[in-house]
């Protein structure tokens, strides 16, 4: 039996949070023609469309897409993927566990925020341009389909609401990284069917709640 698990990228497998907040106070500073900072952005700003928290800082114009990646481009240079990363990618692969991304990144940007190593642990990656967008299942379900796994052998490990809310609309197992942007009680409510407090062992983690492996610390 074939087996899956897919991650979310963003505060999943890199510690992207700061350039995620400094790219939205980047733009509206670009946007708006006056200083604005992190410290100046609503406390939900990290786990909501960036159209909302513009919004909320006063604009609703169009984003303009140029204006928007050189901010990007700008806040990621310092995101690296977290430790752990690694070394869990190549233990899910060694178990022949089938690896995945499934984000709202772009393609282009993929290539900004991961190094090579880990995109050669990972065997598929659905970004926002390939399907209809999270909560949607859309891309787990493309994700899957390439990787010729079935939703039921399959888990998806995610930070937010609407990873929640697309793994189960996709039949997929949704477990919730505590390490990540949003609070474990805020995924739990959301639908999560375990929440991770750390990323100890990770992989024993995943292959246990799978019912391949031994569970870790």
């Amino acid at each position: 039996m074939k087996r899956a698990v897919l991650f979310d990228l963003d505060g999943v497998l890199v510690d992207s949070r700061h350039a995620q907040l400094t790219t939205l106070a980047g733009f509206a500073t670009f946007a708006l023609g006056r200083r604005v900072t992190v410290a100046d952005l609503p406390v939900w700003a990290a786990t909501t469309p960036r159209e909302h928290v513009l919004a909320e800082l006063g604009y609703t114009g169009a984003i303009d897409q140029g204006g928007w990646d050189a901010a990007t481009a700008t806040a990621t240079l310092t995101v690296e993927a977290f430790p752990f990363a690694a070394p869990t990618l190549a233990a899910l692969r060694f178990a022949d566990v089938a690896t995945g991304i499934v984000t709202l990144r772009s393609r282009q940007r993929i290539d900004w925020l991961l190094p090579p190593v880990i995109l050669d642990l990972i065997d598929i990656v659905v970004c926002y341009e390939d399907a209809v967008p999270k909560p949607a299942p859309d891309g787990l379900l493309l994700a899957l389909d390439k990787l010729g796994v079935s939703p039921g052998d399959a888990m998806f490990v995610g930070d937010t609401e609407s990873d929640m809310h697309a793994a189960h609309a996709a039949g997929v197992t949704p477990v919730g990284s505590g390490w990540g942007f949003s609070a474990p009680a805020t995924l739990t409510r959301a639908g999560a069917a375990v929440v991770l407090p750390h990323t100890d062992d990770l992989a024993g983690t995943l292959l246990s709640l799978m019912g391949t492996g031994q569970q870790g610390g």
